[in-house]
């Protein structure tokens, strides 16, 4: 197993004992371990995942006993988890211990922000820490599997599962996905006992569903799947990850979870994969609505043959591997060999050694919750909020000052963790209004409405809201998504502040007063009106349940923003989808003028973004000096080293995020606008200067040509060290050819 040499180890001391097992089954208990089923013991979160029908204790304690059941998902409890295993190691017939998966997206009982929010940071060091405390969590939890990450690259903002992912760009992505790998499975070997399985979803293209619509078609080049959606799941499997979940959109026609290209091909023949591939809730069953298996037993077949290994919730391999192993249509060569990946990854983890692993409820009550992972979140909250405007440096504002908090979040707690949060705690929920008023030298000095709810007017809200304002020197507006707007089916139509919300907006602007907009969101919004006129605007998702000290911390200075868009926030929602990597295209448009005929933009707006991928501002004021190069020629085997000198003329401190981005002019293949290949974090004190460096290798100037491989072209290339993807300071080389 690649994920170190102690899980390789942990693996071959079980290496007989498996081969034993296999030989020792049944068909019917071989399809047993690859069936996973809700876990009915534990509480089943019924907010998240629709009820499977086998929600019985006693029928799945049957099953279990007869070898029927492989894992168990979403439950947890140290307590609880040891009595189910116990009925696998005492009561079956083989004794093959249970393997416990949950969705363990952004923490466990400690939430975390968002992974879209994480982002922002731009951090992989703090991707990998608060993996690793969600592992912790998890795992002291009897859970061994997280479904997560999620390495869905996202460029449609109408579609509701970016706030899962890491955005836009596919270097950030691929660095993310490798950090949140290690963070969950750790670095001592997957049967450490604060380790948990990760598992890459979802296996691919899903994120390019045609329109932002959740479970739709997509359909793409070959080079735009390996050059954009296929790389972060290699960087995961590159990583260590053993688990793959095939996604429920079709590609080009074929249904993900039954193409045998996209889960044997390229997963194990090309990249060499050697775990198991777990199919998303009932995906393989939805193959019959795809209009692509006639029946039950038809979706089994496509599913298993294509290369999906275990079976989430619809029960079709447990009632149908056996009699298609019967009739030939799957040999019994690919059942051991879906059997032997799953209690191989089970030896990873040490189940045979310790069935029982996470079942100590002193640990459990010990670090789940702990003030270390606290702590941790509040840190990681800070480090995601995005300063986008900042007029006339109203942030940070003054403790002293008399501020009116108004908006549906001002007070709310039921929004902060953000979607896919199951277990956390709800009395650590920390609000907008709790968080400002630790921060305010006098807490009495805050008033506190709501002026409005998310999608729907408040009688005499905004009445309200202008009352509670009415002597304010300043007014904070809380708006935005709910978390019920974000997440699995949520897409939307319009990206935008819903409408009751920008009427609030509109009789806070009418008071003349200085007003910060403080936006919850898991996606790119389209900001319009008064909104978009603030004189402050600040992105700060869903921070999880520090986000109310989190966000007091960037608001009152405690902490200067530091975070940048990992998404590009569009100037109309009819720009999606879009993304900064988009090409010239053979008639670019000028962004400097506001009407141009014949060229490729929209009549209301340029091909742009209000707010570029990488945008975000700090408290100083950091200036870009040129580009500086030592050759404006980069060998075939060679490096080149480029550099760029930032100052920070502002008089507070600032962490600058200088990013390098090229563009390859000329190609075989038309090539994007700009490509972040890399950046770096500094942080400079007033008047400060330093000089950022960068070394480029020709590896990092290729794309994926006509053949789907990978390749690399001499020839002239722009460059830029820059603030974000529509900025910075530019320069050109040329790549020299091979001898």
């Amino acid at each position: 197993m690649p994920a170190s040499a102690e899980t390789a180890r942990a693996v071959q001391r079980h290496r007989q004992r498996i081969e034993d097992l296999i030989s020792a089954m049944t068909v019917e208990e071989k399809a047993g371990q690859l069936n996973l089923l809700a876990d009915p013991f534990r509480w089943m979160p019924t907010a998240v995942n629709p009820l499977d029908g086998t929600g019985d204790p006693a029928r799945v304690t049957a099953m279990i006993r007869e070898g029927k059941v492989g894992s168990l998902f979403n439950g947890i409890g140290a307590e609880a988890g040891r009595r189910i295993q116990q009925v696998a190691m005492e009561e079956s017939r083989l004794k093959i211990p249970l393997l416990f998966a949950a969705d363990v997206i952004h923490g466990l009982s400690t939430i975390f922000p968002v992974p879209l929010a994480e982002a922002a940071a731009f951090d992989t060091q703090l991707a990998y820490r608060t993996a690793r405390a969600a592992a912790v969590e998890t795992a002291a939890s009897a859970v061994h599997q997280t479904y997560a990450p999620m390495v869905d690259v996202a460029r449609d903002q109408r579609w509701g599962r970016n706030v899962e992912g890491a955005g836009e760009d596919v270097l950030l992505n691929n660095l993310l996905a490798a950090a949140r790998v290690r963070g969950f499975q750790g670095e001592k070997g997957l049967d450490d006992r604060d380790a948990v399985l990760a598992t890459a979803k979802h296996m691919a293209a899903y994120s390019a569903a045609v329109g932002g619509v959740e479970y739709n078609t997509t359909d793409m080049s070959e080079q735009t799947l390996r050059g954009v959606f296929l790389p972060p799941f290699k960087a995961a499997v590159d990583a260590g990850c053993l688990s793959i979940m095939s996604a429920f959109n079709d590609l080009n026609g074929v249904p993900a979870s039954g193409s045998r290209k996209l889960l044997t091909d390229i997963l194990r023949g090309e990249w060499g994969f050697e775990g198991f591939v777990v199919s998303d809730y009932t995906s393989e069953q939805e193959l019959i609505a795809h209009g692509f298996a006639e029946d039950g037993r038809d979706a089994a077949r496509l599913a298993f043959n294509a290369g999906v290994d275990v079976s989430m919730v619809s029960g079709l391999y447990l009632e149908h591997l056996p009699s298609l192993v019967a009739s030939g249509e799957v040999s019994m060569g690919r059942l051991d060999e879906a059997v032997r990946r799953v209690l191989t990854t089970k030896a990873a983890l040490g189940l045979f050694d310790d069935p029982y692993r996470g079942t100590d409820v002193a640990r459990e009550k010990a670090v789940v919750g702990s003030r270390d992972h606290i702590e941790l979140s509040r840190e990681a909250g800070r480090k995601s909020v995005v300063l986008l405007k900042n007029d006339n440096n109203l942030l940070p504002l003054n403790k002293s000052q008399k501020i009116a908090l108004v908006g549906p979040f001002a007070d709310d707690v039921d929004n902060v963790w953000g979607p896919w949060t199951i277990w956390g705690a709800p009395e650590r929920r920390v609000s907008l209004e709790a968080g400002f008023r630790a921060a305010m030298t006098d807490p009495q000095a805050l008033t506190v409405a709501r002026g409005s709810g998310v999608e729907t007017p408040l009688d005499g809200g905004i009445d309200e809201a202008v009352r509670a304002a009415a002597n304010a020197d300043v007014i904070v507006l809380a708006i935005g998504e709910s978390q019920k707007m974000s997440g699995e089916a949520q897409s939307r139509t319009e990206i935008v502040v819903p409408a009751p919300q920008m009427a609030l907006v509109d009789a806070m602007a009418a008071l003349n007063k200085p007003m910060v907009i403080l936006l919850r969101n898991g996606r790119a919004l389209a900001l319009e009106g008064n909104v978009k006129n603030a004189q402050a605007v600040v992105v700060t998702w869903f921070l999880g349940e520090q986000m109310g000290n989190a966000v007091a911390d960037v608001i009152f200075g405690a902490h200067g923003p530091s975070a940048r868009l990992p998404i590009s926030f569009p100037h109309k929602s009819g720009q999606q989808p879009y993304s900064y990597d988009h090409k010239n295209t053979g008639r670019p448009a000028n962004p400097e003028l506001p009407v141009e005929e014949y060229k490729a933009r929209y009549r209301e707006t340029t091909n742009t973004a209000l707010y570029p991928f990488g945008f975000g501002l700090t408290y100083g004021e950091v200036v870009y000096g040129p580009v500086q190069m030592a050759s404006d020629q980069l060998p075939w085997n060679g490096t080149l080293d480029v550099a760029v000198t930032v100052t920070n003329q502002g008089a507070h401190a600032a962490e600058e995020l200088v990013q390098l981005y090229i563009h390859d002019r000329v190609a075989s293949l038309t090539q994007p606008g700009r490509l972040l290949k890399d950046f770096k974090r500094v942080s400079l004190r007033p008047g400060q200067s330093q000089t950022v460096r960068f070394t480029l290798n020709p590896r990092q100037l290729g794309f994926i040509g006509e053949d789907g491989a990978y390749r690399i072209e001499p020839g002239l290339f722009d460059l830029w060290l820059a603030p974000h993807a529509q900025g910075g300071s530019a320069a050109q080389f040329r790549l020299i050819g091979p001898a």
